[in-house]
């Protein structure tokens, strides 16, 4: 194989994102592997800063052994972006012209789109990571069949814009990072001539020698639940929050508090402040204390198209609660009987005090949750299986 280019909205080793870790650490593995990868992104920091702003300058760089090529960004128009993007987060339709404007005032570079187009046969394939953004959008325009996407689909308002359809069918590939994800597109976009394959996300879990000691280091005195992640509207923690106000307050007589831990914020009802502990970013190493000593951790999120947090609490043995509404966690949590799920309040509650009064069927769930992600989640066999998919996708593979 040639060079295989990874196009991305923006690179860095800290950035924060879900689909920006797995981007980063499957780049990392595979050039551990041998493959020849190169990065290629703007010159906006991360997701949260001004999509106008050249935070880097254009040019090549080496951040830890990996090769990036930087573009700057066209100027947008922020004002009409924001009104499409406005109907899109209130699920409202909209027009295949306001389609238009959302991709042309998004994230944009026309350097990096002009560097994939007269440099194509210096590439085996280009990897678009995630689906929604205009590096993407308009690159696989011009990187055509030598395109493959990875997605990290959610069903949500954006997917349903028409417009995707054209770059997913583009693409001579598309890699899920669950069996939903790829039900999901086929549903949306029928993907009949692109070579699909379910892989997952890979992970990297170095596993404290001491797990213990997180209760005490951070003065929690009761049994505790866990959200991981962050603290915003988007991933449904204010869901969260209403629904363990409720369950204390139909439930006094039993201890337990909520562990909040991760970058956002958001305000904490009153009644329940005193048992809610928000301790913000941690080390990794507490983080992995923070599992093994929790209850159960709670994924409320109903858009995710993977689910690290999960996947890192079932490591610890520890079992989830997720939300019915997302399809990918809850086949996660049904494939691995590693956790339960709720529809409504009245569901959270009865898992919950399952949990609260059945240590041996948290044991099961734990232990089922981390068979499940050794073998099927391991860095190693995830990479090993991009590779094949790569080796396929170019005619090279036996």
């Amino acid at each position: 194989m040639k060079k295989i280019a990874f196009v991305v909205p923006w690179y860095g080793d800290n950035i924060p994102g879900g689909a920006e870790t797995e981007a980063r650490n499957l780049i990392k593995a595979l050039i551990k592997k041998g493959l020849d990868i190169e990065v290629l992104t703007t010159c906006v920091k991360q997701f949260s800063s001004n999509w106008n702003k050249n935070f880097y300058k254009a040019g090549i760089y080496n951040e830890n052994g990996v090769p990036i090529r930087r573009f700057k960004v066209r100027k947008r128009n922020e004002k009409l972006f924001d009104i499409i993007n406005g109907k899109l987060m209130k699920k409202e339709k909209i027009t295949l012209n306001d389609e238009k404007i959302f991709f042309e005032e998004m994230v944009r570079s026309i350097d990096l789109e002009t560097f994939i187009e007269e440099n194509l046969d210096n590439y085996s394939l280009f990897c678009f990571i995630p689906y929604m953004f205009g590096t993407t959008y308009w690159g696989i325009k011009k990187a055509g069949k030598k395109s493959l996407m990875i997605p990290c689909l959610h069903d949500e308002s954006y997917a349903y814009m028409k417009s995707l359809n054209e770059i997913f069918n583009l693409s001579s590939g598309c890699v899920f990072l669950a069996k939903s994800e790829k039900e999901l597109a086929e549903k949306l976009y029928g993907l009949e001539n692109v070579k699909k394959q379910v892989i997952g996300g890979g992970l990297d879990i170095i596993i404290p020698k001491e797990v213990t000691g997180f209760k005490e280091k951070y003065k929690l005195k009761n049994p505790y639940i866990l959200y991981a992640g962050r603290k915003d509207k988007g991933k449904n923690v204010d869901l969260l929050l209403e629904y363990f106000k409720k369950f204390k307050q139909a439930n006094r007589d039993i201890l337990i508090d909520l562990v909040l831990i991760g970058g956002g914020s958001i305000e904490i009802p009153k009644e329940i402040k005193k048992f809610v502990f928000d301790l913000g970013f941690v080390s990794i190493e507490d983080k992995y204390r923070g599992y093994n000593e929790a209850l159960t951790l709670i994924q409320p999120s109903v858009n995710e198209s993977f689910s690290i947090v999960i996947m890192e609490s079932w490591a610890l043995r520890t079992p989830v609660i997720v939300n019915n509404k997302c399809e990918v966690t809850k086949n996660f949590a049904i494939e691995s009987n590693g956790g339960l799920y709720f529809d409504n309040y009245v569901e959270f509650e009865e898992i919950l005090k399952l949990y609260i009064n059945n240590p041996d069927i948290v044991d099961k769930l734990g232990n089922n949750g981390k068979e499940y992600v050794f073998k099927n989640f391991d860095r190693d066999v995830v990479t090993q299986k991009y590779i094949n998919f790569f080796l396929e996708l170019v005619g090279e593979k036996n």
